[in-house]
């Protein structure tokens, strides 16, 4: 999941392209895709504490930043759908 969410984002940020369901909410398209790109290292930060990692002081605090990397993900991508700014890309607004 976190390979085909880091797949968008990579897209979004590189070549401008969002996937086509929200394709109409998204104003700042580098904005979503660096959203994504955190929101997918958040969820790859918590398979490696959660499931790798074997000390136990360690799997919570890494788990932990995970959820906050996942949190700041989401934050970002919604402030990406913010009315106010221009849209990135070719066409008209």
């Amino acid at each position: 999941m976190a390979l085909l969410i880091a797949a968008s984002g990579v897209a979004a940020v590189t070549q401008g392209w969002v996937l086509p369901w929200n394709r109409r909410s998204v104003r700042r398209v580098c904005l979503y895709g660096w959203g994504q790109l955190v929101m997918a290292f958040g969820l790859c930060c918590q398979v490696l504490f959660g499931l790798v990692i074997t000390g136990p002081g360690v799997r919570v605090w890494g788990a932990m930043s995970g959820i906050a990397l996942l949190l700041v993900g989401i934050i970002v991508m919604m402030v990406s759908q913010l009315p106010g700014g221009y849209r990135q890309g070719r066409g008209m607004p």
